[in-house]
């Protein structure tokens, strides 16, 4: 299977400069934060989204999503003036659903293990492009933008802690680091309750949790497996993987407003909490913020 490049990444970043909010990275303790919650769209799925539509050009697209990619492909298509079709899993935050909806996209609410095959069949009834949230390596060289920017800012890193979903993020970013610095270790964090990855990397294989699993986890943006595309990257280009719990995440969620002034997603929040636990590499650590597209009443109640 061929897996995304240097130079695939590059040109992602060339295509999405004048878009992507280049984010900082901010000191927390002894370590960095790279707040992707600074986007336009209060994540990183911007930067995939974006170079997709960008290298595709479709006269029209449609995603499944649990929420911030389909937020950051109707930013997109609006920019490029076409139209856009979000299928979201019911229980997707209001707080994303109406995001979505608010960039002019057309939502569609389905059962989560449903979404992808409406997607598909709704691209095909309508002749849309459809553009996965994950599962596509245009996608995953725009969230390689990530490690780029990392490296370029802190060039001696030694750690790089980044969420794992459905791969997206983990593999753009260990695609990027691994080519420019190879001595650099990227770990995947993921939740306990929603730990396929962990799992399937283990064993040497794909594994896919039922919804009525990863559900569990108050982490909406980590409920999805790997496709084949992230498993081949991340089986090739991560060192590692940890899993997190509820409470981890939710301490994080915390700790993040509190140190670092930040304003963090659950799932945006797992990085930080595997840093907290202590069950990482040391080293000088690159924390990445996925997201900040919070519930404002579950921001209060964990905060």
């Amino acid at each position: 299977m061929e897996l995304v490049t240097l130079d695939d990444i590059r040109a992602a970043a060339e295509r999405i400069k004048q878009v992507v909010v280049r984010t900082p990275l901010v000191r927390m303790g002894e370590a960095w934060v790279k707040p992707e919650s600074l986007q336009p769209v209060g994540s990183f799925k911007l930067r995939g989204a974006y170079n997709a539509v960008a290298s595709l050009r479709p006269g029209g697209v449609v995603t499944h999503s649990s929420g911030n990619h389909g937020q950051a492909l109707a930013y997109a298509a609006g920019k490029f003036g076409v139209p856009c079709v979000v299928v979201v899993p019911e229980g997707t935050p209001q707080i994303k659903a109406r995001a979505i909806e608010s960039r002019g996209a057309e939502l569609v609410v389905v059962p989560p293990e449903e979404r992808e095959v409406v997607a598909e069949k709704l691209a095909a009834e309508r002749e849309l492009t459809l553009v996965p949230p994950y599962d596509h390596p245009a996608v995953i060289a725009g969230q390689g933008t990530v490690g780029l920017e990392i490296l370029a800012d802190l060039p001696d890193a030694e750690v790089v802690l980044v969420p794992v979903g459905g791969g997206g993020l983990a593999s753009g970013v260990s695609s990027a680091i691994k080519a420019l610095a190879p001595g650099v270790q990227v770990i995947g964090v993921e939740p306990e309750l929603a730990a396929d990855a962990a799992e399937g990397l283990a064993a040497g294989r794909r594994v896919v949790w039922e919804p009525a699993r990863t559900f569990r986890t108050i982490a909406d943006g980590v409920r999805t497996p790997l496709s084949e595309l992230t498993f081949a990257h991340l089986s090739a280009r991560l060192d590692g993987i940890v899993t997190v719990s509820e409470d981890e995440i939710k301490a994080a969620m915390g700790h993040l407003a509190r140190s670092a002034r930040l304003v963090a997603e659950p799932t945006g929040a797992v990085a930080t909490a595997a840093l907290l636990s202590g069950r990482v590499p040391a080293g000088r650590t690159v924390v990445v913020l996925s997201g900040g597209n919070v519930d404002p009443d579950l921001y209060r109640q964990v905060v």
